[in-house]
């Protein structure tokens, strides 16, 4: 802060910059724990959970960017978490990871609605740009709404202003 109690724009663009939140959601307690690791080192805010069930209670209760949850679990598995989580979040990144990869399950989870699929073991440069990538989807996809908004304003009022033109012609004549 300056003397008058003023934010200075370097620490505005900090303010503006939320770290993304991350569930994990694995059963295995390496996996979690590591996942959290790197990805707070990658500067995501991590939390975690053992299985679907304690990621819909976290989910419930929090804000997330992203999940990243492992396929094969007790007593919730992925698909179903990935089921609850897109009835109140269709917009939810979800990314699923397993350790048994198979076509049918892959295309399960990508017919469920799993924005992206990971089979262990993995690369963590992997998930980084796979969370990468997703983040930069979701953020065009924002910003392409916010245009075809103000497109729509455009084309709606130049019509109007013409009108008016017309009308302020007419009667300073």
């Amino acid at each position: 802060m300056d003397t008058r109690g003023f934010i200075k724009g370097s620490h505005m663009n900090d303010l503006k910059k939320r770290r993304k939140q991350v569930l994990v959601v694995d059963d295995e307690g390496g996996m979690r724990q590591i996942l959290a690791e790197y990805l707070n080192e990658f500067g995501y805010e991590v939390d975690s959970a053992v299985n679907g069930q304690e990621a819909m209670q976290k989910y419930k209760n929090g804000h997330f960017d992203i999940v990243l949850s492992d396929l094969v679990m007790s007593p919730m598995d992925g698909l179903e978490l990935l089921g609850e989580i897109r009835k109140m979040d269709p917009d939810a990144i979800f990314i699923m990871m397993t350790g048994y990869p198979s076509l049918n399950s892959a295309m399960e989870a990508m017919k469920i609605g799993a924005t992206d699929y990971v089979t262990k073991p993995f690369n963590i440069d992997e998930i980084r740009l796979k969370i990468d990538r997703v983040l930069l989807e979701q953020s065009l996809k924002g910003r392409l709404k916010n245009v075809q908004g103000i497109i729509w304003a455009l084309v709606i009022s130049i019509p109007v202003w013409l009108i008016l033109g017309i009308i302020l012609a007419r009667l300073l004549k």
